[in-house]
């Protein structure tokens, strides 16, 4: 089940992905309340290896416990170079894939990472009587190698729904000279480092009709750095940004949803559009709203605000009239 951003398919709000260690149940009971889109529940990097055996039961309670609203809720596995993988998809599906939506698959390389964990889930969902196919797949670009790939890894399954930066990994990965996870590395001081890794993820979700996440900002405690960085890859058109603070999901919230005034005239272009081009309008391929010349490519920009703000929960507070006749 993959989600796009056409106009058939209801685009799932994912403006703030908040991480939560499996290994700490309190962390876990609080994340129910907070007001994130989007909870991972980490058996990776969050959680140190004599630790993941418990972090798996623990992820397995929290969900079948429920209580988690609206929220995607996603569980990230170790990756397929480790000796968890397998372990951790079966005992978490298993246990509570029906109260699970995606899983998380980090550090992947190449396509066929993506279709072994495809495979697996769907003997599982077999073996459970689970619904065929509902699981997603949340694929982690974290090297070289994986951006490279990233096109293939987009295609892979039909369960893949989002492609995630993830940049501690990758600025290792490709030997970047800093410490600071999201800020301009120290001597790069033209551009955007990270404009290139970007977008190279960006066109690989948009030409498959997915979502594009950006990783996480380390500085947890800088709220207004954090919206900085999390306002360049908005601009851009990402759909959502990690959250590692509670602090930081409010900020990553207002960040990827439209502004409001942004979100009211996108919805009256729409309005506008498809009475100009109705039998009462005069069937009319452009027209104007306001000063503003209206026509079919601006219906696609607006359909993209208005689902962003449709998702995000907003309501209207300007709505277009046709003219008096």
């Amino acid at each position: 089940m993959s989600e796009s951003m056409s106009e058939s398919t209801p685009l799932r709000s994912r403006r703030s992905c908040l991480a939560v260690p499996g290994s700490n149940p309190r962390f876990l009971e609080k994340a129910k309340g907070l007001d994130a889109d989007q909870v991972f529940l980490d058996i990776e990097d969050a959680v140190a290896p004599l630790a993941k055996p418990d972090a798996r039961k623990n992820i397995v309670a929290a969900l079948n416990e429920g209580g988690w609203g609206g929220k995607v809720r996603v569980v990230r596995v170790n990756d397929w170079t480790t000796q968890w993988t397998y372990r951790d998809v079966i005992e978490v599906v298993e246990g509570a894939g029906a109260n699970l939506d995606c899983i998380m698959l980090p550090k992947v390389q190449s396509a066929e990472q993506v279709v072994a964990l495809d495979l697996l889930l769907s003997q599982i969902e077999t073996e459970t009587g689970l619904e065929p196919g509902r699981i997603g797949i949340e694929a982690q670009i974290e090297n070289a190698q994986g951006l490279i790939n990233v096109d293939a890894i987009a295609t892979a399954s039909p369960r893949v729904e989002t492609i995630i930066f993830g940049p501690a990994d990758f600025m290792a990965s490709i030997n970047m000279k800093s410490l600071v996870v999201g800020e301009q590395p120290p001597g790069y001081d033209v551009g955007d480092a990270y404009h290139h890794i970007l977008m190279s993820i960006l066109m690989a979700a948009r030409a498959h009709d997915l979502q594009a996440i950006d990783g996480p900002y380390l500085q947890v405690r800088d709220t207004d750095a954090f919206r900085k960085v999390a306002g360049r890859s908005a601009a851009l058109g990402f759909d959502g940004k990690w959250c590692l603070h509670p602090d930081q999901v409010a900020a990553a919230n207002e960040t990827f949803s439209p502004r409001q005034e942004d979100y009211d005239h996108a919805e009256n272009i729409l309005d506008a559009y498809d009475w100009c081009t109705s039998e009462a309008g005069g069937k009319m391929g452009a027209a104007m709203l306001g000063d503003e010349m209206i026509d079919e490519a601006s219906r696609k920009m607006a359909l993209v605000i208005s689902a962003k703000g449709r998702a995000a929960g907003m309501e209207r507070t300007d709505r277009w009239q046709p003219p008096a006749e």
